[in-house]
């Protein structure tokens, strides 16, 4: 299973595997934020700002076509809709859901703190689930016992880097 990347820069190598991940430019990048298996960037933390000024709520972006692929397929599936409906019917995850909302604000303010973007974390917490690859995201940056939902999406999607280079051919999934 991955594992949290502890690397505080992006290197140039990481850079480049990410534009061809993403099929552009990663904007507002601050850092490696989790490293896939195959060895390439699979979330980067970006800024709560951009440099053109515009607010980014998403610490945590998924730049890994493969798993962003899988994840659509689980969307589709009607997965975020369960999720949503045992979220309203369970306190135990509703709370821990909340906690990894508030974790995540933190977190996003340790870097800047944007008054746009002020009590918004993303993916629908800490009431909706709106977004998979944003609570994916979360969970493999974070680690495991964090997002209870992302956690749960995260083992749904199998073993995505088995395939090898998450950067090869840029194909956004």
């Amino acid at each position: 299973m991955p594992t949290p990347s502890g690397s505080s820069a992006i290197a140039a190598s990481d850079a480049a595997a990410i534009a061809r991940q993403l099929g552009r430019a990663p904007r507002g990048a601050v850092r490696v934020a989790h490293r896939c298996p195959c060895g390439d960037p699979d979330v980067v933390m970006t800024a709560p700002r951009l440099p053109d000024g515009t607010p980014f709520p998403t610490l945590y972006y998924l730049t890994c076509p493969r798993a962003s692929g899988a994840i659509g397929t689980l969307e589709s599936s009607g997965l975020m809709r369960e999720m949503e409906a045992r979220l309203a019917a369970d306190p135990d995850l509703a709370a821990r859901y909340r906690a990894a909302h508030e974790s995540y604000l933190r977190e996003r303010v340790a870097l800047e703190q944007v008054a746009e973007v002020d009590g918004i974390s993303a993916g629908g917490m800490p009431s909706r689930v709106k977004c998979l690859h944003v609570l994916v995201a979360h969970a493999l940056a974070a680690g495991p016992g964090v997002n209870p939902l992302g956690d749960e999406a995260l083992a749904a999607l199998g073993p995505w880097w088995e395939q090898g280079s998450c950067a090869v051919g840029g194909e956004q999934g």
